[in-house]
């Protein structure tokens, strides 16, 4: 080859090699600018395999799917929870040491549900809440210091997950029972199932309190291994099967008088989600909590008026002497687990300041609604007969 042909095929080369550099340069811009999302599609989505501790009929089943299809949607896919029934992978008490361990990457359930690992756990779900009602202790869990004091909590027993209250629940009735209870009395020997600090409740009222999951109850009940027992709401109870094994339904108590759901990821697993993806999730708890309130609303209501037409189930408000018991040993309960336990009493000093100044201003700001549900639904007097006319 002459020189003259060398000097061109260089050029050629060199024309090549710009070409070459040019475009390497264009595309690992476009690399940059596309950033996470060109990186994360490549990956595929984060898959998350969750557990809720509900049995599947269980409207609260159906709550921790709603949550899960919220998430996957708010991401665009981008995260995929997958939420299996009670007991798929582990019992219902065991899925805080699961996504503790990373057995399961997340789960649906109650902080109750806990109570076994360090009782203040309890005070998120169980007992009077000093009035407060279910949106009032997620109030006071958001903005009166709650959420520190859970995740402080869960530090001190080394558990590896981040938690998200959320849901707020009515009042829980008193229980089911093969007959009224009218007095205090009727309580004594009682076999009779509950949960949290509620177990330390009845127990000091004289039942013999046996804490089983859910999708126990009904069938304890039906083979007479307990006398009475409460789960949660008219949903929820008459899906599980209550009206078939009893026929009689005591409302109101403090035994729960405010509760929530709780979200739960395993914390590794969390904290390695793109900072964008824990904000979808933050929000799309908050967006789940007024859905899943606003779905109770509709779904109980229906239940609760099925069960007394079709079900012939028969309600019953508990008694004033034995709510007024109820708040007396709790009193006697609390000043004893405050005693033993710094954390237990930090908590409920914290409840008691919010309660105090909260509960105030909602009793003395919303107007009582008896009065206006009796004018428009109550039974109307007949009218009055016309006099006969005089001749």
């Amino acid at each position: 080859m002459t020189n003259k042909e060398l000097g061109k095929d260089a050029k050629k080369t060199g024309v090549s090699r710009r070409n070459f550099l040019t475009g390497a340069a264009v595309a690992a811009a476009g690399a940059a600018t596309l950033g996470f999302p060109s990186i994360l599609k490549a990956q595929g989505p984060i898959s998350m395999r969750w557990q809720s501790t509900w049995p599947t009929k269980d409207i609260f089943h159906e709550f921790a799917l709603d949550f899960a299809k919220k998430i996957n949607d708010m991401t665009g896919g981008d995260l995929r929870i997958e939420v299996l029934p009670a007991g798929s992978v582990v019992p219902a008490f065991g899925v805080l040491d699961a996504v503790s361990k990373g057995t399961l990457d997340g789960a649906h359930g109650v902080i109750v549900y806990h109570y076994g690992k360090q009782n203040a756990l309890a005070l998120w779900g169980s007992g009077p809440a000093y009035a407060m009602d279910g949106n009032m202790l997620l109030s006071w869990h958001k903005y009166g210091g709650g959420k520190e004091l859970l995740a402080k909590l869960y530090a001190s027993i080394g558990a590896n997950v981040v938690s998200f209250p959320y849901g707020p629940m009515p009042t829980q009735p008193f229980g089911w029972f093969k007959k009224p209870i009218t007095k205090e009395a009727d309580l004594k020997g009682l076999k009779f199932r509950t949960v949290g600090l509620s177990v330390d409740v009845y127990t000091a009222m004289g039942c013999a309190v046996n804490a089983l999951p859910g999708g126990e109850i009904v069938p304890a009940l039906d083979r007479g291994l307990i006398d009475g027992a409460e789960f949660n709401n008219a949903s929820s109870d008459r899906l599980l099967g209550f009206p078939d094994v009893s026929k009689v339904c005591m409302l109101q108590s403090y035994h729960q008088n405010a509760e929530q759901f709780e979200i739960l990821f395993n914390k590794t697993k969390f904290d390695a989600l793109p900072d964008k993806m824990k904000a979808l999730i933050a929000g799309g708890v908050e967006a789940a909590s007024a859905d899943m309130s606003w779905k109770a609303v509709d779904r109980y209501s229906k239940d609760y008026l099925e069960m007394q037409t079709k079900d012939k189930v028969k309600f019953y408000k508990t008694p004033d002497s034995i709510l007024a018991k109820q708040l007396v040993v709790y009193d006697e309960v609390v000043a004893k687990k405050s005693a033993d336990n710094p954390l237990f009493k930090e908590i409920i000093a914290s409840q008691i300041a919010y309660a105090k100044r909260t509960v105030a201003w909602d009793m003395d700001t919303y107007v009582g609604r008896r009065m206006a549900y009796n004018h428009y639904f109550g039974k109307k007097a007949a009218p009055a007969k016309a006099a006969p006319a005089k001749k």
